[in-house]
């Protein structure tokens, strides 16, 4: 991971397939210097993700945006992201986790992630079918894991912005990065 660690971003895009040459549109979106984006292309093949993940670090540095990699430290490394996401082995740099239930949610303050990634706090395309948290159940999740909690599944600013006061520090999307 690189040195160039500033304060967390409040705004994130998580990446995905389904966003195909989206992706772009949505990275172009995201404001200067104060977001960040998580590349979780996990059924991307080896080449291409790795292809995927330069191609993003190099905006990121280039634009001030924190950058994350799912799962895959040695990838992360190698193109200097500040964080791994759900790390697939123990790291001894900055991670954050993914929280959907009090039992992940105990698991990231015992391994003392940096960022929780709580979710769904909305219904969201990306997990259809499954039951959202809703904001109360959400904060207490949040709360419960510690550290810099994110809101994602279904959020916008302005549902950010509804969310009690203190309960996050911030809201990740895909969609509402992919309109206007």
């Amino acid at each position: 991971m690189t040195a160039r660690q500033r304060p967390w971003p409040r705004q994130w895009l998580m990446t995905d397939e389904r966003m195909g040459g989206h992706l772009w549109d949505a990275v172009a979106r995201l404001p200067d210097g104060c977001s960040g984006i998580v590349l979780r292309h996990h059924a991307t093949p080896a080449r291409e993700r790795r292809a995927l993940a330069v191609r993003l670090a190099e905006i990121c540095a280039e634009r001030g945006l924190t950058f994350g990699v799912a799962v895959d430290a040695e990838l992360a490394e190698a193109v200097r992201a500040d964080f791994v996401h759900n790390p697939a082995v123990a790291i001894d740099g900055p991670f954050s986790m993914s929280v959907h239930d009090m039992a992940q949610a105990l698991e990231a303050r015992r391994r003392g992630a940096d960022l929780i990634f709580v979710s769904p706090v909305y219904a969201t395309r990306s997990h259809p079918g499954t039951a959202a948290l809703g904001p109360d159940a959400a904060s207490v999740l949040a709360e419960a894991a510690g550290g810099l909690a994110i809101a994602l599944g279904g959020m916008t600013a302005a549902r950010f912005a509804a969310l009690a006061p203190g309960a996050f520090h911030g809201w990740a999307a895909i969609d509402a990065w992919l309109s206007d």
